[in-house]
């Protein structure tokens, strides 16, 4: 599982020049990658180079296949014994990629309903890396869990010594990372 920042990214953008928070930052870089690739449902680089194989049970004429955008479909191919063997299927006879789902031809038909029917192996994510606004939003998301400890701190003092903590008493990220991460929740419907 590849991360989606580094801690070099996460200190130039926090503006940290010391080694102080390095084993803090390097526990939480995996945890808060997987957090966002759980909760958008995709991995964004883990299958670039390292192909995903996924399986579906047919009776439909697409299959939309969650990491996206795919880069290449190396194999799709079918079995009739509940996925023991597979025979492939050829590209632009039997099936087309169109974006990021598989078409079957011709159009309109529906591929029989077989469990462990269908097998696609194949390359997705982004080439370039992690797209720059989903960065953003796992480094505040980074930033979130190091500086606030899961609180919300109120700007104004109780007393000159005391200042008042107020807990957040909601399950969702904060606004502008949700508002990120929605975008990039992939929707298999």
């Amino acid at each position: 599982m590849a991360d989606l920042i580094t801690r070099n990214e996460y200190k130039d953008y926090m503006g940290i020049s010391t080694n102080n928070k390095d084993k803090e930052i390097d526990l939480l870089i995996p945890m808060v990658s997987q957090l966002v690739k759980t909760y958008c449902r995709r991995t964004f680089i883990d299958h670039i180079f390292d192909p995903k194989l996924e399986i579906f049970e047919g009776g439909f004429s697409d299959l939309i296949l969650s990491e996206t955008p795919v880069i290449d479909v190396l194999d799709f191919s079918y079995s009739t014994d509940y996925g023991q063997t597979y025979q492939s299927l050829a590209k632009y006879e039997d099936w087309v990629l169109v974006g990021n789902t598989i078409k079957a031809i011709p159009m309109g038909t529906t591929w029989n309903k077989l469990i462990n029917g269908f097998q696609v192996e194949y390359q997705g994510g982004y080439a370039d890396g992690t797209p720059a606004d989903l960065k953003l939003a796992v480094l505040d998301l980074l930033e979130y869990y190091t500086k606030n400890n899961s609180a919300v701190h109120v700007n104004r003092d109780v007393t000159p010594n005391v200042t008042q903590i107020q807990y957040i008493a909601t399950s969702n990220f904060p606004a502008h990372i949700k508002r990120v991460l929605d975008q990039y929740v992939a929707d298999y419907a």
